[in-house]
């Protein structure tokens, strides 16, 4: 597992070892029952305070990707397909509603708007 810090991110470092952990799971990188390296030794790799990894486990924990057992370590929880999809939905939502609030300030109607997503969908595919 490669975990690559900025320096440069305005995202806590904490959150970007969340983030990129969370990618190696969703894509399965990371197996059901795999084990993760320990905070201790994570910090030392990563050349950072044990808090931080600590921190970062901790919301890895609380969203239900990892596990921990007291002596034993971290490991990656099975996932349940279904509840990472609602996740995914609610984040789409909230930012399709930014983009619709950000749309009706400067004037966009819902058939150009829709015009644009649709164009920008396609582009990724």
């Amino acid at each position: 597992m490669q975990i690559i810090i900025s320096n440069n991110s305005k995202e806590p470092i904490y959150e970007q070892i969340y983030a990129q952990i969370k990618k190696h799971i969703l894509t399965n990188e990371l197996k059901p029952g795999e084990s993760l390296p320990s905070m201790r030794q994570l910090a030392k790799d990563l050349d950072i305070s044990v808090i931080t990894t600590k921190r970062a486990y901790e919301e890895l924990e609380k969203n239900g990707f990892i596990y921990s057992v007291v002596g034993k370590g971290s490991f990656v929880s099975e996932q349940n397909n279904e509840m990472i999809r609602e996740r995914k939905m609610k984040v789409i939502e909230e930012q399709l509603m930014a983009a619709i609030q950000n749309s009706k300030e400067i004037g966009i109607d819902l058939p150009e708007l829709s015009e644009l997503l649709t164009i920008l969908y396609k582009e990724e595919s």
